[in-house]
């Protein structure tokens, strides 16, 4: 996002939001601007009708104006509840709608930004950026709608009435509000400095529980209850500072609005007193000018309070549009070439590959070949680069330099779309949703047959422990697949994969986390499912890749050696002793 300052973002950015959001609903703003104007203008009415009250009933005693005073005044309230009723249920509609949508596209958009994106920032600030700084502006939007609509029109009415009986008591009774002005100005940046600084910490807030949630057994095992107990209640009080400083300075503005009103009530009673005492004024009129006036400082202080209001809305609508201006770098070309046939993929190969997170360098010359068909496994230490030589190939991340290929063609030449369809992924953290097991392994290809489902089932022996499920295919895997074993979650990401089928097979430790009877069985899928395809296998543990047709030994993003298993203890290199390390006793 441009660093332009307070004021100008508060000039572009209400505009954005109305653009893009709450302008789809026009017709519904209007009819809720029109049902606030009635609402609005039945104060006016009410304040002037207390006149005909107090001199017509109370002063000068009618019977007949009884009638028709009461009849008026009820059904001005009536038109009130009516009209009031009616532009609160419409804009509570349309502020749903219109932070719906927002959330909805700010997910999508999220989604499509680089995987550097997410490492960036947290899953805890992110999700309080879709749920609290939307619903934050959704609050503070809806106020300020009804403030303008029904606000604005109450104050112009009640100003009528009031200058009709007397412009001298109206000029005495407002003639401080103009004072106010450098007091909101000062008031308005603190407010904005103290929102913003509470948005920040709510997203501190979601993080630290995303972290105490996600990593509950640890803490424990650790004895870190009152360490976390600590640093939570810290960033909670964080929190609740600048919140209390944003809600003060909020309320700062009706308060000394209470005192402008004070002070001019106290000369309008002074002058007036005297006019009615001297038959200059009726008591009916006094009463109405005082029921306008004090009817007319409730909408003034909403109005006033928009500042306020619109200093904190303002704070979360920077954080959302600076996500907004976050552009993904890594896009499909504009004249992408055709992804290789199925059959003909060839080799995958990459050539003097660099890469880097910030100033630390993952791959530093990288190069090596993986034949079409075979099994070529990436052994090294970690941070050694072997998940990057994933990214890569995917275009997950962009290399800064270097040629990443399949069959000859660049990857960065190919559809994105069409480059990810060429690969089916099993990592060792099983990526499966808060769905049903038959809807997270059909992900793999949702146009599939029932027949091809099945069979992917039993090839990945999703079927041997569907029997133990009351449900079967149609049990819930839970939140990040909480239902299953860690075997079994492994199972379903391979049915998935087999589903999918792919020509090219990438393998991130998948059976690192197993004990050995669901390691066997998960081995034996994985051995099923990378027949025929052209498979990379990034393996810790080196008992898993004894097998393989080509084994890649990486340090510090380099590669330092290649060859069988055997070839490569015959040279005693890395290789060699990373295989004595494991099995030596």
């Amino acid at each position: 996002m441009d660093e332009t300052g307070p004021a100008s973002k508060g000039m572009h950015l209400p505009l954005w939001l109305w653009r893009d959001y709450f302008r789809r609903h026009l017709g519904w703003v209007l009819l809720a601007f029109i049902l606030m104007a009635i609402e609005g203008a039945m104060l006016g009415v009410l304040s002037y009708m207390v006149g005909p009250m107090f001199d017509q009933v109370f002063v000068a005693g009618q019977k007949a104006a009884v009638y028709w005073v009461a009849a008026a005044i009820f059904a001005i309230f009536v038109a009130r509840a009516l009209s009031g009723f009616g532009q609160r249920v419409i804009m509570a509609a349309v502020g749903q709608w219109a932070t719906a949508a927002m959330q909805t596209e700010l997910v999508r958009h999220m989604m499509r930004l680089d995987s550097v994106f997410f490492q960036d920032n947290a899953p805890g600030a992110l999700i309080e950026r879709v749920r609290g700084d939307t619903l934050a502006v959704q609050v503070a939007w809806s106020a300020i709608f009804t403030s303008l609509g029904r606000d604005v029109i109450s104050l112009v009415t009640l100003l009528a009435v009031a200058v009709s009986i007397d412009w001298l008591w109206t000029l005495i009774a407002i003639a401080g509000i103009p004072v106010l002005v450098i007091p909101v100005a000062i008031l308005q940046r603190l407010i904005h400095s103290a929102a913003r600084h509470a948005r920040q910490t709510a997203a501190s807030i979601s993080t630290r529980l995303d972290e105490i949630f996600h990593g509950v057994n640890p803490i424990k095992l650790n004895n870190l209850e009152d360490h976390q107990d600590a640093r939570f209640g810290k960033t909670v009080n964080a929190y609740v500072k600048a919140q209390i400083k944003s809600e003060a300075g909020q309320a700062g503005v009706p308060a000394m609005m209470d005192v402008v009103a004070g002070i001019g009530f106290l000369g309008v009673l002074i002058y007036g007193g005297f006019q009615i005492i001297d038959g200059a004024k009726t008591i009916g009129e006094f009463m109405s000018f005082f029921t306008a006036m004090a009817l007319i400082f409730e909408p003034l202080r909403r109005l006033g309070n928009i500042s306020g209001l619109w200093q904190a809305a303002l704070a979360s609508l920077e954080r959302l549009y600076a996500i907004f201006e976050e552009k993904p770098g890594i896009l499909s070309p504009v004249n992408p070439i055709a992804a290789p046939a199925r059959g003909t993929e060839g080799d995958v190969a990459l050539q003097n590959v660099r890469f880097a997170y910030g100033n630390q360098p993952v791959l530093d010359g990288l190069s090596f070949t993986a034949k079409a068909g075979e099994t070529t496994a990436l052994v090294g230490a970690s941070g050694a680069g072997k998940s990057t030589v994933f990214n890569v190939l995917t275009r997950l991340v962009e290399p800064a330099s270097g040629s990443v290929t399949i069959g000859g063609v660049g990857v960065n030449t190919i559809a994105l779309a069409d480059l990810r369809g060429l690969f089916s992924v099993v990592t060792q953290d099983a990526a499966l949703f808060d769905e049903s097991l038959r809807e997270n392994i059909m992900l793999g290809r949702p146009e599939a047959s029932d027949a091809d489902f099945q069979a992917a089932c039993d090839a990945a022996h999703v079927s041997d422990f569907l029997r133990e499920t009351p449900l079967g295919i149609s049990s819930q895997a839970g939140p990040r697949g909480s239902n299953l074993s860690g075997g079994q979650r492994q199972r379903v990401a391979i049915a998935r994969a087999i589903l999918r089928n792919a020509p090219i097979l990438l393998l991130d430790e998948p059976t690192s986390a197993l004990d050995a009877q669901s390691e066997a069985a998960v081995q034996e899928a994985l051995d099923g499912l990378s027949q025929g395809r052209t498979t990379l296998v990034i393996a810790h543990r080196l008992a898993t890749i004894l097998h393989a047709d080509k084994i890649v030994v990486l340090d510090k993003g380099r590669v330092v050696d290649e060859g069988t298993h055997a070839e490569l203890l015959a040279r005693g290199g890395l290789y060699a002793g990373l295989y004595q390390l494991q099995f030596a006793g």
